[in-house]
């Protein structure tokens, strides 16, 4: 019985977000004949956002799930492989990077980019999940601005939480800030804006027990953790900053990562510390998270790679 052999690749791209289709269309246009593989979520953190109103060539707005279906059809006018699997184990330890899909198939690529994204952390409530884009966010500066001049609510202790409520105080009427202990993590100078800002209210030692409404927000059940005292907050929007957590497991063995698993690049570039191993979007990026600079850095990640392509002499 014969050996089944390897497919082999120029350039594979793990992940559909907006970081990966942009890396497959400038892929495909370079000739790289790049295949892409979906994961279980294909267009990523996109697809449950509903109005998408800050990325450029949009002016009326666009739905988060149309906005990766224009990308995905971008990608597949100019040839680009797109399978609806997951990619299940890598192996980055030679010259030709050997990567296994879910159903076992395996591909020996000559450069891989990351595009994996990462996923925002939730309470785990149901109402939560419920209430998912109807009036629950977790994406302030996305969304904010379909809160203007209403009451808001924001959970988290760290700097994105202290910084996304100030930046809600500057289109709500009212924020509250809702803090589970008697203090914050986050830097003290972000902690001395929260509390100059006149309009942001923060509420210590409280914990969201249910966000209140049917088709949209109209309120937050709280609890104080140390007098058990519960209250209503009158809110319209509910947003969750306690952090995100990039998808990037696949990878621990191979490329290096910060302390919170976001894989490190060259700065300015796409570059990991693997030769021919390429990283974009939000799998690498703590700071920005939007769809348009997961965009950008996918069109570099494309570009590094045809590049390193070129440099090696296999295009």
């Amino acid at each position: 019985m014969s050996e089944i052999q390897a497919e082999k690749l120029k350039c594979l791209i793990i992940g559909s977000g907006p970081a990966g289709y942009t890396a497959a269309i400038y892929a495909s246009r370079a000739n790289l004949s790049p295949v892409l593989y979906t994961g279980k979520e294909p267009g990523g953190q996109l697809t449950i956002t509903n109005d998408v109103e800050n990325y450029p060539g949009y002016p009326n707005g666009i739905m988060g799930p149309e906005m990766m279906e224009d990308f995905k059809n971008q990608a597949l006018r100019f040839g680009t492989d797109i399978r609806y699997e997951m990619i299940e184990k890598v192996d980055f330890s030679g010259p030709v990077h050997k990567v296994w899909s879910e159903t076992g198939h395996e591909m020996h690529a000559d450069a891989v980019i990351i595009a994996t994204g990462a996923s925002a952390k939730w309470l785990g409530l149901e109402s939560e999940q419920k209430l998912m884009n109807k009036g629950v966010s977790a994406c302030a500066v996305c969304d904010g601005f379909f809160f203007r001049g209403q009451e808001v609510a924001i959970v988290g202790a760290g700097d994105t939480a202290a910084e996304e409520a100030t930046y809600l105080a500057k289109l709500c009427k009212k924020v509250h800030l809702l803090v589970r202990k008697d203090e914050m993590r986050a830097s003290k100078i972000m902690q001395e804006r929260v509390f100059k800002t006149e309009n942001l209210q923060v509420h210590w030692n409280t914990v969201t027990e249910e966000i209140l409404g049917e088709e949209g927000v109209n309120g937050v059940r709280v609890s104080n953790t140390i007098t058990g005292e519960k209250s209503i907050l009158p809110v319209t929007g509910f947003f969750v900053a306690i952090g995100h957590k990039p998808n990037t497991e696949l990878f621990e063995s191979w490329v290096q990562m910060d302390e919170n698993k976001y894989i490190k690049v060259l700065p300015g570039r796409t570059l990991t510390n693997v030769e021919g191993v390429f990283a974009c979007g939000d799998a690498q990026d703590h700071i920005y998270r939007q769809a348009v600079t997961a965009a950008g850095t996918g069109c570099m990640a494309a570009l590094d790679t045809e590049r390193y392509l070129s440099a090696k002499g296999i295009i």
